[in-house]
């Protein structure tokens, strides 16, 4: 019995080799992006010791004074932390709301579609913003919502009262979000629609013979067998819940409207960048990195628990 469990075994082994053996060049295609992740990922994870230090450029991490959880202590004191942090989760789940259920929405109309030109034609012009980064879509917003831009204008002609919406505590959120949905709504609607294709059309067909309009199409069909999907990217935009989007926000934002945009990340570039105070900016940021962790591992667990599809 011990041959044949042992002759087994070795086969098992053969055939693993062979299969490693065949996908050698995949793996060395994969050398450049480890050593880039590497290099631009882990090796900075060093600067974590800048949290527990008292540290001086001048002395490097090696020589800075030890002071183990005082920037912590320091940082949890400050109003504007408290503040950036409170934003922090206000505009990423106002981002991951409205990021989830609008391109979900358009994703049921566009598939709705019959005219295929059209149907081409109205998700080409809708991806198309993605592809373009903040610092030239920045640019874009900020022209159109200054004083002088084309909804000040359109508010003056019709006996309105000029709004300054970029340096506004009330509208400065709704910009952000509206702006972060229209830029990335593109990328969702194809996963979308890509779940949409893998749905069984005799589904469809069953359901136009018991009578199903439309609307219950999508409601008892597409929903249904889009749930994995959806599962998958709110899991995933879960993890980056306290991302609230540093560069989208630090290209639009100002003083004048720090109570409702100033985040962890924009307080981390001004503590450390600006005011050069490093190591209280390096807790800040392990603060965040810890804290996104646990909202990770908290958002997988739950989509395996409480989903009957296993998508992990």
């Amino acid at each position: 019995m011990s041959e044949i469990v042992r002759a087994q075994r070795k086969k098992s082994y053969g055939k693993q080799f062979a299969k490693f053996k065949r996908e050698i060049p995949l793996h060395i295609m994969l050398i450049p992006s480890i050593v880039i992740v590497f290099i631009y990922h882990y090796l900075p994870m060093f600067g974590i010791i800048m949290a527990f230090q008292r540290f001086n450029p001048i002395l490097s991490f090696w020589s800075s004074p030890f002071i183990g959880l005082k920037n912590f202590v320091d940082i949890l004191s400050m109003k504007d932390f408290w503040r950036a942090f409170n934003n922090s989760f206000i505009i990423a789940f106002l981002k991951i709301i409205c990021g989830l259920s609008v391109p979900l929405l358009m994703a049921l109309l566009i598939n709705e579609i019959r005219w295929n030109k059209f149907k081409r034609t109205v998700q080409t012009s809708i991806f198309l913003p993605y592809f373009l980064s903040w610092t030239v879509l920045g640019g874009v917003v900020q022209q159109i919502f200054a004083l002088d831009g084309p909804i000040n204008t359109i508010i003056r002609n019709t006996g309105g009262e000029e709004i300054m919406f970029l340096a506004s505590n009330s509208w400065f959120r709704f910009i952000l979000v509206f702006t972060d949905v229209w830029k990335g709504m593109g990328y969702n609607i194809i996963i979308f629609l890509a779940a949409i294709t893998s749905i069984d059309p005799a589904l469809y067909e069953a359901a136009q013979i018991d009578g199903g309009n439309r609307l219950r199409q999508s409601w008892h069909i597409t929903l249904p067998g889009m749930r994995p999907i959806i599962i998958l990217v709110a899991t995933l935009a879960i993890g980056g819940l306290l991302n609230a989007g540093f560069e989208q926000i630090f290209i639009l934002y100002s003083p004048s409207v720090y109570q409702s945009a100033d985040i962890l990340d924009t307080l981390v570039y001004r503590l450390g960048l600006i005011n050069s105070r490093l190591a209280p900016a390096a807790a800040v940021g392990l603060f965040k990195s810890a804290l996104s962790l646990v909202l990770v591992g908290i958002a997988y667990y739950s989509a395996y628990k409480f989903s009957d599809y296993r998508i992990f």
